[in-house]
Parts: structure tokens; C-alpha cells; sequence
């Protein structure tokens, strides 16, 4: 159960008796209205509901149950199966055989009853806590235009993200699998709102490699030649990883410091160390009928032999290693499906991240211009692209279409050829066993893989990225971008290496404050939205992504330079961590593109050859000429410079620049690192980032088509 409950203990006193805990009534609001616990004790259709909430405790450290839970004050939202949804759970257990008959008391052991019932229980209430109103039909999260599937953004009290499927049958809505009662729903009580419900919700605890198996042995579940693929690689083992326990004992005994408090900001706040540290993984999986229709036999009676003839027969990966040793990284097999699976949970709503682009509309959520997310898949390390428009009319890998990226364009499709489509992404069954705790499935109905076309086109455009999106723990653990803005979720503290290791990809010391600002609601002239403020006498390495091809690249850093308590920062490069090279002299993050700020002399002019778009394109060519030949770009053209729907692009924004921090060789094969330390005795002051950019010299030096200003 997720710890933030346990702040709703401090809402209730608890009047010690023996060992038996009380609740102090005074703490209530008294109403003539009825709170959740008596109400739903006043109806007999959720008789048997009441009765588990009346016997199910709240966590394994108190005896306060549920029901007592539900009779203080709060927000709680309440997913109540009635009698019969409870009824046809006990049912399929018996089915399943977990139990001889579909009775209560058909359990083998008080242990086993005590666990189903803390499912259904758990699984059934969310609570919003003093920063949240419950959630009413009216205030679910609403569906995208290209996915049915979104998820709450509140967890549940069993710390799992219910999903809200809406369906085609008018003001028919499911959450986790189960129907909403078209009648009974919206049910308002002091404490919070019920939603009769005609199912249990019950997400299945099984991690990733487990719903495989299960596809396996089930031979119609529509991916078995794919879960076979990865059963022959050995990578069940890493699948099953859903949470790190040796995080979560620290955590709980406090070993791991819950926070920290910025200083010499004016601000003094404060950043919470994350709860957990789950892992999770997405899997773009062909499905059984494509591999089918491709091997020319049924799905039963494919083999891996078989799948390795088809792959060699397409060319792909022709330096990889064509034996049987399918575990091997040099293997053929491995290399093709590790292709497939990504270290990160992303849920059908954030495989592409929407918030600020230009003319998005965070209410409508239609896809306005190209927004693109790229990722560092398993295996070797290689890069695959999302992307969508609202012209692509969902989100795709691999898609390079041609856009509208002129000076006066729109950044919107106008074409794509048929060879650089991409695969469209389906939508995942999220029902019953298929709803894992760490991963999710995504149908692809064409053969994924790293091809020479999709690494010649990523090498012919830019590559950005926001710099949460390099570290898999910031979307396992809802962290990057989250829309829960309580404090503990909008202010993210990282703790130290010497605390506890958190981000496997970076090296964080112990002077060093990593915090992160989710920035949500305040309108930041950032890519996305989200900050990462880095404070103290600080030094941090990171691993960066791999580039498409070998050739040179330009490496850019962009940051939102209005603050006078920035720093100044020397960045080192290279492959060797131990050993990484200075690049160039320090950086000032002080500097706009028209001024220093807040020196020791006040703020000092620029002379970067700045100057402000007019509507001359080639007065301003000519200014992005100079800017480059100086180390600076104007900001993109992408994203607005502050909250979403502004007018003010990024482009447009004296504060909103880009610096090229490196020019140099880079090979996909080699692993590049950056460290960044501070040249300031000061341990107020703070390292800022937003996003960055490869850039090859074919994309930067094209005398034919300059880069584009997007």
C-alpha cells in the first residue's frame, strides 16, 4: 500500500486501548448527509463490500480498517462492486481453481482469504488526499483522440494506476476492466463520491514475464511466437523485475533521506524523496497473425528456427551472428527483439508526451504539430523513435514524414512516403490478466527493427530530447511530467549516490542537490513544462543516448536563462567516465541572449550577435548564422516559451537559447558521457536543464536545405 496514506492517519486520532485502536468522531464533520462508510452500510447491495472494508486494515503497521478509514474526512473515491460483482469474482477463483467453491469460506487458509479480500478492497478506493476533489464522471481524465485508454493519475490504495476505458456505448465507462453503473454512479457523500460498480477491479499482480508464459501455454492469446522470441533470449529474468526491495527496506527505515530543502532561492522548499523505485517496460510486440501470414504456418507450429529463416531472409542485421546461442547479444534473434522493448512503463497516454507544443490545447488533446519522443531501447543500445501528428492520426515508430518546417511553415505533415510511414501503434488489452504491475504490450502489425532507413533518416534530422525522458526511473515512478501536483509529487528530490543510487544512468555527489520541479499549472518557458534545478557545490555525470550512425555531431544544451541565481558550469565530454575531457570554458547560465545577469557589476550586455526575428527570413538567417559562429541558437520553434496555448514560441524568447557545448565524432557503438561541475564557490547557486539535441553535420552544414528553425 503507498505511503501517502499514511498521512490520513494524522487525521484521525487514534485512542490507544490495549492494542485496539479507536477513531476520535470529533475529528468528523458532521453533516445530515452520510459519509461513504454509512452509506454504503445502509444498502444491502453493498452489503458484502462493507463487510471486507470492516475487516480489511489499512496497512500491515495499524489496525484502523478501511471502513473507519472511510468514515473521517477526505476525498476518497470508491469503485463498490455490489453483492453480485463480489459473488462473480469468488466465481472465477474457483474457476481458476484457487479455490474448490465460490464461498468465503472455501479458502485455504485465513492468509490467503485475507489477501483476495485486501484486493478487492484496495484495488477499489483512490484517495485524493487534501490537495484533490474525488473523481466524478464529470473530472475522470477525458480520452485522447487516438487512444480509448487513459489512466487516473492518482493511484489507488494498492499504488496502481487505474485505467478508464471509454467505450463506444453512450455514457458507458469502464475503470480497471469493470463497468460503471449508468444509475448508480456520482453517488456524493461528505467524505467523497461512489461509482457502483459491476465488476471487482482486480489488476493482476503478474510482472512481465509471467503474462508471457501464460501466452505461452495459452496458444490464442495473439502473441506467442513474439513471447516465445523472448523466452529463447533469456530475458524472462529481466522481466520480472517490478520493484527494488532493497530501495523500498532503506526507504522504510529511513536510510534514504525522505527530503531536502532548497536554500538562497527566496523560496526555502522543500523536495521529496520518491516513495519507490519500481521498474517496468514497454513491449512492442508483432502479433501472432502478422508472424503467421509471414512464415506461411500456424502459430503452433513456428519455430525459432523458423523465425530466424524469415529474419535472414529480410536482411536484417547482416553482421549479427546467425547460431543458436539466442541469448547472446551478437545472436540475431536477440538483437532483433531487444529492439522491441524498452526499460520504461509507458501507458498508452504518455508514449508521446504532449503539453506546450505549439497550438496544443491541453483540454481538447488533439495533436497539433509533430512532437517526437526518442528512447534508448534494451539490449544494444539503440535508438527508436515516437512520433505523432495530428495528421498521423496516432502515434508511430519510426515515422519520418515530411513537414512543413519552413520559416513561415507550420510544422504540421504535408506528405509522408510509404517507405518512411513508420508502424502504428495499437491499443493494449488492459483487461483482466493482461493488466501487468510493471509493463504493457502494444500490438505492431509490421516488422520493427533498426534499419538502415530508420538510422539514415535519424541521422538526417535533429534529434531532441527532454532530459527526464533519458532516465527510465522518471517514468517508472511518475515522476517525469506528473499531473499529481501535490507538493510531494510536483517537487522531486534525488537522492545522493552515497544516500542510495536511484538513477542508474547518472552519478550524483554528495554535494550535489538534484531536484526536479514537475511544473505543472506554472507556466515555465520550458520544453514540456518540467524544470531540473541541480544546486550545492555540485558534480553530475550522465550516460547520453546513442547517435543513429558514426559521423559528427553537434551536441546542444538548451535552458530558460532568466534567473540571476544560475551558475556557471565547466561540462566534460567523452566516452572514458573516469577520464572525461573539459569542453570549451566554463558556462554561464546567467546569460540571455541580450544580457548576463546580476554580475557583480549588474547585468552586462551580450555580444553574441543577438537580435530579434523581423520579417526579413534572410536578415534572420543571418543572424543564426552569427549566433552559431558564436556557440548560440535561438530556441526552437516547437514549443511555446511558457504555459500551453501561449502565442510566444521559444524561438521568440531572448531567455529561451541553445548553446552547442560540443562538435565531435561519435559512433553508435561507443557510450558517451557528460559531467557538469560548478566553477562557483557558492553553494546557493544552481545548474539548470530543458532539453537536448544531436545534430549531425549532414543536418547543421547542409548548403543545400539549412536546418530548420523547429
Amino acid at each position: 500500500m503507498r505511503k501517502c496514506f499514511l498521512h490520513i492517519l494524522a487525521i484521525i486520532t487514534l485512542i490507544m486501548a490495549g492494542c485496539t485502536e479507536q477513531i476520535d468522531t470529533s475529528a468528523r464533520y458532521v453533516f445530515k448527509e452520510e459519509t461513504i462508510a454509512s452509506y454504503l452500510s445502509k444498502h444491502e447491495q453493498y452489503s458484502e463490500y462493507f463487510r471486507l472494508l470492516s475487516e480489511t486494515a489499512v496497512s500491515k503497521i495499524s489496525n484502523t480498517t478501511v471502513s473507519q478509514l472511510l468514515s473521517a474526512r477526505g476525498h476518497y473515491t470508491i469503485f463498490a462492486p455490489t453483492n453480485k460483482a463480489i459473488q462473480q469474482y469468488l466465481d472465477s477463483l474457483c474457476h481458476t481453481g484457487l479455490i474448490p467453491q465460490p464461498s468465503w469460506d472455501a479458502f485455504p487458509s485465513k492468509h490467503k482469504r485475507d489477501s483476495i479480500a485486501q484486493i478487492i478492497v484496495f484495488n477499489s478506493i483512490i484517495d485524493s488526499g487534501d490537495d484533490y476533489s474525488e473523481y466524478q464522471i464529470s473530472n475522470l481524465p477525458v480520452a485522447t483522440s487516438t487512444s480509448n485508454n487513459v489512466e487516473i493519475p492518482l493511484p489507488n490504495m494498492n499504488d496502481r494506476k487505474l485505467v478508464v476505458q471509454y467505450t463506444n456505448i453512450p455514457d458507458s465507462i469502464l475503470v480497471g476492466d469493470c463497468a460503471i453503473d449508468q444509475n448508480n454512479r456520482d453517488i456524493l457523500c461528505i467524505n467523497g463520491v461512489i461509482h457502483s460498480m459491476h465488476g471487482v477491479i482486480a489488476p493482476s499482480n503478474d510482472t512481465m514475464d509471467l503474462l508471457l508464459r501464460k501466452y505461452i501455454e495459452d496458444q490464442n492469446s495473439g502473441f506467442v511466437v513474439s513471447a516465445k522470441i523472448v523466452q529463447s533470449c533469456g530475458l524472462f529474468k529481466a522481466l520480472s523485475a517490478s520493484r527494488d526491495e532493497e530501495y523500498e527496506s532503506r526507504y522504510q527505515a529511513d536510510r534514504v533521506a525522505k527530503s531536502s530543502n532548497s536554500v538562497g532561492d527566496g523560496g526555502n522548499e522543500t523536495f521529496y524523496t520518491p516513495e519507490h523505485r519500481y521498474f517496468g517496460f514497454t513491449f512492442f510486440a508483432e502479433t501472432d497473425a502478422f508472424w503467421s501470414e509471414a512464415i506461411g504456418k500456424s502459430v503452433n507450429e513456428i519455430t525459432m528456427e523458423d523465425v530466424m529463416a524469415y529474419l535472414d531472409s529480410q536482411g536484417i542485421y547482416p553482421e549479427a551472428k546467425r547460431d543458436k546461442n539466442y541469448e547472446s547479444e551478437d545472436n540475431l534473434l536477440y538483437q532483433f527483439i531487444t529492439y522491441h522493448l524498452l526499460p520504461e512503463r509507458l501507458s498508452a497516454d504518455k508514449l508521446v508526451y504532449h503539453y506546450n507544443e505549439k497550438g496544443y490545447d491541453i483540454n481538447r488533446k488533439v495533436p497539433s504539430v509533430a512532437v517526437m519522443e526518442y528512447y534508448t531501447t534494451m539490449g544494444k543500445r539503440r535508438l527508436l523513435k515516437l512520433f505523432e501528428s495530428r495528421e498521423s492520426e496516432g502515434v508511430y515508430l519510426n515515422r519520418f514524414p515530411i513537414l512543413d518546417n519552413g520559416r513561415q511553415g507550420s510544422y504540421h505533415e504535408l506528405s509522408c512516403p510509404p517507405e518512411r510511414e513508420g508502424i502504428a501503434i495499437g491499443e493494449p488489452n488492459q483487461e483482466g490478466d493482461n493488466n501487468i504491475r510493471n509493463g504493457i504490450i502494444y500490438p505492431i502489425d509490421k516488422l520493427l527493427w533498426y534499419s538502415d532507413v530508420t538510422r539514415d533518416n535519424l541521422q538526417k534530422q535533429r534529434i531532441r530530447w527532454s532530459v527526464p525522458s533519458m532516465w527510465p526511473e522518471f517514468m517508472n515512478n511518475d515522476i517525469r511530467c506528473s499531473e499529481i501536483t501535490d507538493i510531494k509529487h510536483k517537487n522531486v528530490y534525488i537522492p545522493t549516490d552515497d544516500d542510495y543510487k536511484y538513477l542508474e544512468d547518472v552519478d550524483i555527489s554528495k554535494d550535489t542537490q538534484f531536484f526536479y520541479w514537475t511544473g505543472r499549472g506554472n507556466g515555465w518557458a520550458n520544453m514540456q513544462g518540467d524544470e531540473m534545478s541541480i544546486r550545492g557545490l555540485l558534480e553530475c555525470t550522465m550516460r547520453l543516448p546513442p547517435v543513429p550512425r558514426r559521423g559528427t555531431y553537434e551536441l546542444r544544451f538548451a535552458i530558460q536563462s532568466g534567473g540571476y541565481r544560475r551558475g556557471m558550469v565547466q561540462f566534460y565530454w567523452g566516452s572514458n567516465k573516469e577520464k572525461l575531457a573539459a569542453m570549451g570554458i566554463p558556462m554561464d547560465l546567467r546569460q540571455t541572449a541580450e544580457n548576463t545577469l546580476h554580475t557583480s557589476g549588474g547585468d552586462v550586455p551580450s555580444d553574441i550577435g543577438y537580435e530579434r526575428d523581423t520579417d526579413d527570413d534572410d536578415f534572420n538567417a543571418e543572424v543564426d548564422k552569427r549566433l552559431r559562429n558564436n556557440g548560440f541558437m535561438k530556441g526552437c520553434n516547437q514549443y511555446c516559451a511558457g504555459a500551453p496555448g501561449g502565442s510566444t514560441m521559444m524561438r521568440a524568447s531572448n531567455v529561451c537559447i541553445r548553446r552547442i557545448i560540443i562538435r565531435e565524432t561519435m559512433d553508435p557503438d561507443v557510450t558517451y558521457y557528460i559531467k557538469f561541475k560548478t566553477v562557483m564557490d557558492d553553494p546557493t547557486r544552481f545548474f539548470y536543464m530543458d532539453y537536448l539535441e544531436y545534430c549531425a553535420k549532414e543536418v547543421y552544414d547542409n548548403p543545400e536545405t539549412p536546418e530548420d528553425i523547429w
